[in-house]
């Protein structure tokens, strides 16, 4: 598939909240670099592993697509601009004035919709503060800030170079997202990350020791972190009525007895990304008439989970 107008995307699992984000961000950045592309997404269903397959419309080689894909993200990377706030900890008046101040740049607009919302409050220290998206995991914990986070990862095209001494590789942006999109995950890079990689959830049953006075320097892969972050905008949030209360729903997202969880579907056809945010929040994804309709295959369901102080996303589960 490499020279052709498919490639498969084989990094990307389709059990992975950071793998599926990050394909949001492949298609954001491709619509951004090259539009005439028409990027679409489909599935290999039919031909397991389950992977993510890209359509494009002209024969490019893989090169290309990444190349296209380290443009794009230059070019949304300098709009992801939080000053002077570091943690998604925003009055009502705050969140307003920062949605009035994007509405004239789609980009900002879609990512500021899908960070937060005036009008789903919260009371917090005896303080009002509008709601963060659900997605946001850190607050300052282990001085992890998650719009500081928002806001450099993106830029940052190259991680630190592996290996110690003589044996140090450096890595260049394009090889990043090429790892990322075209090769299995080894996460070799020491770089920030947002939590929503399954390979980070570290609660005390998956350790020998008490993860949370771990030493050793978390390693994650650093090209889909980028992605993801600009995949973000693709999740909106919304004011919704739970019980008596006004509170924030996102794209995807839902809660029961157990918490909070992101589903995604599974699809046969390739689609754009409108169409995957369409059928994200499509309402009859429970009925199995309706997801043959649709041409989706199952769902992956991934859930958030506490670890002291520290929050993370499961592995997904089928939920079909």
């Amino acid at each position: 598939m490499s020279e052709d107008r498919r490639h498969l995307l084989g990094g990307l699992e389709p059990d992975n909240l950071l793998a599926f984000m990050a394909l949001l961000g492949l298609l954001r950045v491709l619509e951004e670099a090259e539009p005439s592309w028409s990027p679409r997404i489909s599935w290999s269903v039919d031909a397991p592993p389950v992977r993510p397959v890209l359509h494009v419309a002209q024969s490019v080689p893989e090169d290309t697509i990444v190349a296209a894909a380290a443009a794009g993200m230059a070019d949304l990377a300098c709009r992801h601009r939080f000053e002077p706030f570091k943690d998604l900890r925003l009055s009502p008046d705050d969140a307003a004035g920062k949605l009035r101040e994007s509405r004239d740049d789609r980009y900002a607009a879609d990512l500021w919709a899908a960070l937060v919302s005036d009008a789903a409050v919260r009371d917090r220290n005896k303080t009002q503060e509008a709601e963060p998206t659900p997605l946001c995991l850190m607050f300052g914990q282990g001085h992890q800030h998650f719009l500081e986070r928002l806001g450099s990862v993106p830029s940052e095209g190259t991680p630190p170079a592996r290996g110690t001494g003589r044996s140090k590789v450096a890595i260049s942006e394009r090889e990043s997202l090429r790892e990322a999109l075209f090769m299995p995950w080894e996460r070799l890079d020491v770089t920030k990350s947002f939590r929503w990689d399954p390979h980070e959830d570290v609660r005390y049953a998956l350790r020998a020791t008490d993860p949370t006075d771990a030493k050793t320097k978390e390693t994650t892969q650093h090209g889909a972190n980028r992605l993801a972050a600009v995949g973000l905008s693709a999740l909106t949030v919304t004011p919704g009525r739970r019980g008596a209360e006004i509170r924030l729903q996102l794209l995807g997202g839902n809660r029961d007895h157990d918490g909070f969880f992101v589903t995604w579907p599974i699809w046969r056809a390739p689609i754009s990304l409108a169409a995957i945010r369409a059928l994200i929040g499509h309402g009859g994804l429970d009925d199995g008439a309706t997801r043959a309709a649709l041409g989706v295959t199952g769902r992956q369901r991934a859930r958030r989970v506490s670890s002291g102080k520290y929050m993370n996303f499961t592995r997904a589960e089928t939920v079909d």
